[in-house]
């Protein structure tokens, strides 16, 4: 099930297109969709970020985050002071 969920989430693919050597789709979509809810993905992918960056001798938790918006062009009618 879990090779499913990383199939889809690595290929971007749609869930009825994953191979045939995977378990049905309805049913990998079911366990993925539980596990969301539940929050066991996050939980997951939060253990696995933390192993990763211990490998690379890091510490596991972040310590900094970076947030930038993309600069975009604004109308010509909006005042340039309020634009980004």
């Amino acid at each position: 099930m879990l090779d499913a969920v990383r199939y889809v989430a690595d290929n971007g693919v749609k869930w009825a297109n994953v191979p045939t050597s995977i378990p049905p789709y309805p049913r990998v979509h079911a366990f993925a969709r539980r596990w969301q809810v539940t929050g066991r993905l996050a939980e997951l992918h939060d253990r696995l970020r933390g192993k990763v960056r211990e490998k690379e001798g890091r510490s596991p938790d972040p310590t900094a985050a970076i947030v930038d918006s993309p600069s975009v062009r604004a109308a010509a009618n909006i005042p340039r002071p309020t634009s980004g």
